[in-house]
């Protein structure tokens, strides 16, 4: 019953959403109109969740009709600083998303009155523990931009209706809820805009089923981790899947990512607030991971997965500096300068703790071409860090039809064998898409945990084996695919295409009979 509440509650919501999303769009491209619609729908929650705290404070030291939406200004600027420690943010009772939307039709200057509050949450973190987690954080919501209208008037039009539209959406008391609301409707827009927006959603989204999978093949044999890393984070939906699975707590330094792209920054940090992971549980850094990497520092983290982009170009040889990066060095080769692919997989290695497992999406090609790539793979397989290459089905991800696979690393392995898993065929076909079930992710997580041979699914290969394969790492290398189509028996065939002459000769037979007697008749 609780299920069918939570799908209830679900579907409504996307609906709303999608509603949304049509009706406000208009002349702003899709894939841009997603920050306007994700920084509102942040606006909102910081705003509730922060009302939310001060009013339960009240509440239970026996101030039962206390709401901190009503308060005054100058009344609220006592507990800014208390506010700011905890929370790690402080709005004023008017800047908060309920009172602007709630005055925003009959406000000439609503794009003013928008700004003014955005620069005054972030600025209320300046000086303090959570500024890098609220700096710029509202940069990518132009409120004065012409895609939302060419005058100051339309722009507001459009305004009014964004708050008003998300302000109507059914979230409940977001700590109350049976859907992690927020989170849920996060999560319906990103894959909304990535399933539209073509190739260039792939950069920003790891459909659900996939970061299923990869999170769950990283907590085999455990109920919690020390903290999560994704070297090239997105939106953080990856990250994110921890908290699902373990629960906030079993993550017990928190959450760590870094990304290049500074909206996708920016959407990412929103991402951990509306999934109700606090300031000082996440450290989500902007930056090039493989030439500027932001977490030398941090102890190495028990738990890494990440589906980074697929042969990208990158400094490599050109900078004489990465040669002798520890990150990189160990292999004695860099990635190639048009295909960081690798560099990705030194980088995470580097990072992982001796007792952590590592699980990252691959491009095929990493596993199978000579030259440079083949020296790294050398050097993977040598000191025994793969632990299993698992063959993805084809047509998985928003934007790309490729078959991609999965590199799990491990540092402690016991045996000196590398597991393959093929499961090309785990997946159920959605409109033009492959998704991967529930079933499928199971199916999978038992040929890993069981870590046996299987016919057609999977195989244990001695290093020695696949040194001798030139260290390729190709699953199809190992594990014969099933051969489905129908066997045929040529003598069997052979007496029925007898038997089909003779009674076609016969036919033949009859029919003149017949003719002969007509016409003997006719005369």
């Amino acid at each position: 019953m609780a299920d069918n509440k939570k799908e209830q509650e679900r579907a409504e919501l996307h609906r709303v959403i999608w509603n949304i999303a049509n009706e406000l769009r208009g002349s702003v491209d899709g894939w841009d109109f997603k920050q306007y619609v994700l920084g509102m729908l942040f606006y909102r929650y910081i705003s509730e969740n922060l009302a939310d705290y001060i009013n339960r404070g009240e509440w239970e030291a026996g101030n039962k009709n206390f709401d901190y939406v009503m308060l005054s200004d100058a009344k609220a600027e006592s507990i800014r600083e208390e506010m700011v420690n905890t929370k790690g943010f402080f709005i004023l009772p008017s800047e908060l998303f309920q009172n602007v939307s709630r005055y925003a039709a009959m406000d000439d200057n609503l794009n003013e009155t928008l700004e003014k509050a955005f620069r005054h949450i972030e600025g209320s973190a300046s000086g303090h523990d959570s500024e890098d987690d609220f700096k710029g954080l509202f940069d990518d919501i132009d409120v004065n931009s012409k895609k939302l209208g060419d005058t100051v008037p339309k722009r507001n039009e459009k305004l009014v209706k964004l708050l008003h539209s998300i302000g109507d959406l059914k979230l409940g008391n977001y700590q109350n809820n049976t859907i992690d609301a927020f989170g849920d409707a996060y999560e319906y827009l990103m894959g909304m805009y990535a399933s539209n927006a073509g190739k260039s959603g792939g950069e920003y989204y790891t459909p659900q089923e996939v970061s299923e999978l990869l999170t769950r093949i990283t907590l085999v044999g455990r109920t919690e981790v020390n903290k999560v890393y994704d070297p090239a984070c997105g939106s953080g939906s990856l990250l994110l899947k921890f908290a699902k699975i373990l629960g906030r707590d079993k993550v017990r330094q928190g959450f760590f990512g870094q990304e290049i792209n500074i909206t996708t920054y920016n959407l990412c940090r929103i991402n951990m607030f509306l999934h109700d992971i606090e300031y000082d549980k996440f450290d989500i850094a902007l930056g090039d991971t493989l030439t500027e990497p932001q977490h030398w520092d941090d102890e190495p983290f028990e738990a890494i997965v990440s589906n980074p982009p697929y042969s990208i170009k990158w400094e490599g040889e050109d900078n004489p500096l990465l040669i002798n990066d520890p990150r990189f060095a160990p292999a004695g080769v860099l990635a190639p300068k048009s295909k960081a692919d690798l560099a990705f997989i030194m980088h995470s290695l580097s990072w992982l703790a001796t007792n952590g497992t590592a699980a990252i999406v691959c491009f095929p090609g990493v596993m199978y071409r000579g030259g440079k790539e083949k020296k790294i793979r050398q050097y993977l397989i040598d000191n025994n860090f793969v632990d299993c290459v698992i063959q993805l089905p084809a047509n998985l991800f928003f934007g790309t039809s490729i078959a991609t696979c999965i590199m799990v690393l491990k540092k402690s392995k016991k045996e000196n064998s590398t597991l393959f898993i093929d499961a090309s065929a785990q997946c159920v076909k959605v409109t033009n898409a492959n998704k991967l079930t529930d079933d499928n992710i199971q199916n999978i997580l038992d040929a890993y945990t069981a870590r046996k041979d299987a016919e057609h699914v999977a195989r244990l290969v001695p290093n020695d084996e696949i040194a001798a394969q030139d260290y390729n790492l190709s699953v199809s290398t190992y594990v014969e695919q099933e051969d489905t189509r129908e066997v045929i028996d040529i003598r069997k065939l052979n007496e029925e295409l007898t038997q089909i002459v003779a009674r076609e000769q016969e036919l033949r037979r009859q029919i003149d009979a017949i003719i002969a007697e007509i016409e003997g008749d006719n005369r």
